[in-house]
């Protein structure tokens, strides 16, 4: 054979070798997704918690202190905590999961309406 007919290797184009920059940054990105994802989740755990105990102390009376006091609380909460979670998510990359925290905060502001009304 002459050096003009020796066939030239084949460069596979479809595998790519990972860094071990690349490596570390998705494990990194794994425990920051798992983290945002915690934060969200006691944000939301407390929102529920906090919301119903304000209510219920609403509505069971409040000694010796103002009437509306507790439903005005609640009213904050209700808005108040959907929007931290949704600004937690946002800020760590995880858009998705606070879009979907600012659509359950436009929403509360109804029920939170009707609860400072209560209130008064």
């Amino acid at each position: 054979m002459t050096p003009e007919a020796v066939p030239s290797p084949i460069r596979r184009t479809d595998v790519t070798a990972r860094t071990t920059r690349e490596i570390e940054q998705d494990e990194r990105d794994a425990v920051r997704r798992t983290t945002v994802t915690l934060q969200v989740t006691l944000v939301t755990l407390v929102w529920m918690v906090s919301v119903s105990l304000a209510l219920g102390w609403g509505v069971t009376g409040n000694p010796g202190g103002p009437p509306g006091r507790a439903f005005t609380l609640a009213s904050v909460l209700v808005v108040l905590l959907p929007f931290v979670a949704a600004v937690i998510a946002t800020r760590n990359g995880r858009v998705w999961l606070g879009g979907v925290y600012v659509v359950l905060t436009l929403a509360m502001v109804v029920p939170a309406v009707i609860i400072a009304r209560a209130a008064s």
